[in-house]
């Protein structure tokens, strides 16, 4: 797997773009004494490198955003590495399902790739590892998580839609 130095320095824009919307940005909103809903908009980054450099790049700048993001600002809760394997999975998913066709997939193959991956990821996953940390109760935190995606995951398809529309016609998505 080798990147070219334009890929890797778009990669790393996205990266960059993700940290800054998760940990600056983003703002945790507390479930049942617990700060258990982050909203954010951190993953869509995350969820572009996947789509325009294939499921590795996203992968990777999953991975890397969160080890990075969590020594910028951990939001004052300790490592868990499920948060990092959610992270890969945010960009690799996308990335299987859609680099291939990255030229010519339809705005609603987009929206099932993101509601499954956030589903996948952002709902389940997250949720499994918060309660796994906070020792609290699955079906508790689970409500409010999928009550903040009927928000966020239309925000998602629209940014992401817009922005690869963007860096195709500027050709940045070529590697």
């Amino acid at each position: 797997m080798t990147f070219s130095t334009r890929t890797a320095t778009n990669v790393a824009l996205l990266i960059a773009t993700s940290i800054i919307l998760t940990r600056v940005m983003g703002f945790v909103i507390p479930i049942a004494g617990f700060m258990a809903l982050r909203i954010s908009f951190g993953e869509i980054p995350i969820i572009l490198a996947g789509i325009l450099f294939g499921p590795a790049a996203g992968g990777i700048a999953g991975a890397v955003a969160d080890l990075v993001g969590f020594m910028v600002n951990s939001h004052g809760g300790a490592y868990f590495p499920g948060f990092t394997l959610t992270a890969i999975l945010t960009g690799l998913i996308p990335g299987l399902l859609l680099y291939r066709h990255r030229h010519r997939f339809t705005l609603v193959q987009l929206i099932m790739v993101v509601l499954a991956t956030d589903l996948l990821t952002g709902v389940f996953l997250n949720t499994l590892w918060l309660t796994i940390m906070m020792d609290t109760g699955f079906w508790v935190l689970l409500p409010a998580r999928l009550a903040s995606r009927l928000v966020t995951i239309p925000i998602y398809v629209t940014v992401i839609h817009l922005t690869r529309r963007a860096f195709m016609a500027a050709g940045l998505d070529t590697a």
